[in-house]
């Protein structure tokens, strides 16, 4: 599959670019603080990344209007002083480096309109550009069907592929590219740095547009450093993996 052809979007490293928007998924900004709260001691090392990677990703795309499609912050049933800090942080580097800021709603942005609104923003349900319709992806949104689009643009499943060596096992993170009844469907990686997320040969879906879909038909496009992966589909990784391991 040409990923570029189909869907007439690129891939630039965890965003992908449609049009002249950047749109990047689940960056759980304060899930450090979260984990120290369980006794996991990590440093709070993400924030700075995801800038610096940002930065790079916004030089190589051209692009100046920025999609952020759910759980900008980690934290379900609260706002955290890490969160509080790193997202006014976050949106003010936004807002000085991107024309346009679309903020769409995840399943753990339950208080993220009251930060929101401290830069003057309001946070969306969904967000439609020409035949593209960019939704979280933690549910399925009421008028969907109603919506004239092709594309659907999700993030919520934070997709990565486990590659074995040995006894080692390397998680990449990817994109998932497939069909959701008669759209174009799309899952991408999440833009986080403290996990790499869900092992897509491993883990059972959590995203209802996947579990209503034969997911092993979807295709699979790992990024690393910038580079695009194609893997074929997930059936086909199966189908090796259980004959070899």
């Amino acid at each position: 599959m040409d990923f570029n052809k189909i869907y007439d979007a690129s891939i630039f490293d965890l965003a992908l670019k449609i049009k002249d928007y950047l749109v990047i998924s689940d960056l759980h900004l304060g899930y450090e603080q979260s984990l120290n709260a369980e006794g996991i001691m990590v440093p709070r090392f993400q924030y700075p990344l995801i800038v610096e990677r940002l930065r790079e990703i916004q030089r190589k795309s051209s692009c100046n209007k920025i999609i952020v499609n759910g759980d900008l912050k980690h934290e379900f049933g609260k706002i955290t002083h890490q969160e509080w800090s790193e997202t006014i942080k976050f949106l003010d580097f936004l807002g000085e480096n991107f024309k346009k800021i679309i903020l769409i709603k995840g399943n753990h942005d339950n208080f993220t309109q009251f930060i929101a609104q401290k830069t003057g923003l309001e946070v969306q349900e969904s967000h439609q550009i020409g035949d593209y319709l960019i939704l979280h992806g933690h549910k399925i949104i009421p008028g969907l069907k109603e919506k004239e689009v092709k594309n659907l643009i999700i993030g919520h499943e934070h997709p990565c592929i486990g590659l074995k060596s040995g006894e080692r096992v390397e998680k990449i993170k990817c994109y998932l590219a497939g069909q959701y009844k008669h759209w174009n469907l799309v899952v991408m990686p999440s833009f986080n740095f403290v996990t790499e997320g869900s092992d897509i040969l491993q883990e059972k879906p959590l995203s209802p547009f996947i579990k209503k879909i034969s997911g092993e038909e979807l295709e699979i496009f790992a990024v690393e450093n910038f580079e695009v992966f194609p893997f074929g589909k997930i059936r086909d990784i199966i189908a090796v993996k259980d004959r070899f391991y």
